[in-house]
């Protein structure tokens, strides 16, 4: 049986919690014992000014983001709301395909274009005022 191919389209699963946090050193112990995980990578994301460090929690992931940068986006987003919940992250198959259904269902991006981001991945935000005030992010396995 033929399907049409918007309906293939989906989000797979949540990808990631994405967490802000001020201090990224005083952060990953703290996360280490509440998941009790170990910290298996952190990496620079030069192009946003941030640092993060992943966990692993069934099939998800928590990242932890710290400012790497005074003015940086992260730091904003502390000023502004406090340490917290930044962001939520969903897998998908062909970021490309969502972003233009996303797009004709009305949503609306923070960028429309993707970025190379954390963990091997391509990213692309839509905006909160979109999404019930909720920072949604769409990430794709590099390939």
């Amino acid at each position: 049986m033929y399907e049409p191919f918007f309906l293939r389209l989906r989000m797979n699963k949540i990808e990631h919690i994405g967490i802000a946090v001020s201090d990224l050193e005083a952060s990953i112990p703290l996360f280490e014992k509440l998941l009790n995980t170990q910290c298996y990578k952190r990496e620079l994301v030069e192009s946003e000014g941030v640092e993060t460090a992943f966990f692993r929690t069934g099939e998800s992931k928590i990242e932890l983001l710290a400012s790497s940068a005074p003015e940086g986006i992260i730091q904003r987003f502390i000023s502004r709301k406090g340490e917290g919940i930044h962001h939520l992250a969903f897998e998908v198959d062909d970021i490309e395909a969502e972003i233009k259904r996303l797009k004709k269902e009305g949503f609306e991006f923070v960028r429309e274009e993707t970025r190379s981001g954390a963990d091997n991945k391509l990213v692309c935000f839509l905006h909160p005022r979109s999404t019930n005030g909720v920072l949604i992010e769409l990430v794709a396995e590099k390939k």
